[in-house]
């Protein structure tokens, strides 16, 4: 078998159907399996995929997993040669898997495949990131991103001036939509668990680069992410688990030294914005920056109290009145 198509589902009756009808109706050239790694999902999505798509997989885990573990389920039941990690709230366009999988068999010199992913309005989602560093994090802290316009010595959280239409080297691809060799994902374990939401996909990346493979991304397979956009909110808990993870990649990879001047420059970068959304809030009420605002505040009380060491150790932080993610 040539793919097998990884899908994580929890209570995601709303928009699987037309993921899966995308799937079925554009990928047509290459044999392929569908596995559904169902995290307890409690709607009646695994009732509608056994009745309109029997031969799909479904591997039930009975409780929240989160991305990490519960790709890794689907990632270990499937037999594909290449395997692909797929968000629920995508629409595959004509032929997009077909594409991709030419693409692949055409460069055994990388492990993993991007593909352009668009908005639901049809603007490009840029999927496609730099693995973050402290000298990226500070360009990105102090707006400097235009000089990546003369040198990418200056590239920051984004490749700037790409707009993904044309085939490059990368070295990170969102996790909605990331094509695998079969054989690596499975000698590098998957997705590493301890991270929860967000650097999931970057840490797996920086693994398949460190196993010495390239990561490639190809403009010819289109899907649209219907999540990933900015919908004027600014969800507390969500934010916080971002930088919990954030730190968690660079311990990981870099140490406690790192992680802590990685702190310092986050601390940094939030006072800057708070600055200057609230000289900007003088003139706009809207509820949106005000949601924003609530978010600066909580997030740089959290980041100024949290000891490093304590928090990678020990698990410990802050008591900002928003509980960490926890897999149940």
């Amino acid at each position: 078998m040539k793919l097998s198509i990884v899908i994580i589902n929890w209570n995601d009756g709303k928009v699987l159907p037309d993921c899966l009808l995308s799937i079925f109706k554009e990928t047509k050239d290459i044999t392929y399996e569908v596995i559904i790694s169902d995290n307890g999902s409690t709607d009646n999505s695994l009732d509608f995929v056994r009745e309109k798509y029997p031969k799909v997989k479904i591997v039930e885990n009975k409780k929240n997993l989160g991305f990490a573990r519960g790709n890794n389920a689907g990632i270990f039941v499937a037999e594909g040669e290449y395997i692909l990690i797929l968000n629920p709230d995508t629409i595959v366009h004509e032929n997009a898997f077909d594409l991709l999988i030419k693409v692949a068999d055409k460069h055994p010199e990388c492990g993993a495949f991007g593909c352009r992913v668009l908005n639901p309005d049809g603007s490009f989602q840029n999927p496609a990131r730099p693995f973050p560093t402290i000298w990226r994090y500070s360009i990105a802290a102090f707006y400097l991103r235009i000089l990546a316009r003369i040198s990418p010595v200056f590239y920051s959280d984004t490749y700037t001036g790409w707009d993904g239409t044309d085939e490059r080297m990368i070295d990170w691809q969102s996790g909605c939509c990331i094509l695998f060799r079969g054989n690596l994902l499975k000698e590098l374990e998957g997705f590493d668990p301890r991270f929860f939401y967000h650097f999931e996909e970057v840490d797996l990346c920086y693994r398949v680069k460190k196993a010495g493979y390239q990561i490639l991304y190809t403009p010819d397979s289109v899907i649209t992410h219907l999540g990933g956009q900015s919908v004027g909110r600014f969800p507390i808990r969500f934010q916080l688990e971002r930088i919990r993870n954030r730190y968690k990649y660079f311990h990981k990879h870099y140490g406690f030294k790192v992680t802590e001047m990685c702190r310092i420059i986050t601390q940094i970068s939030f006072r800057i914005r708070q600055i200057g959304y609230g000289f900007y809030r003088m003139f706009n009420k809207s509820e949106a920056l005000k949601n924003r605002m609530e978010m600066y505040q909580v997030v740089i009380k959290w980041n100024s109290e949290i000891k490093i060491e304590n928090f990678i150790e020990n698990g410990l932080e802050p008591d900002v009145g928003y509980e960490p993610f926890i897999l149940n």
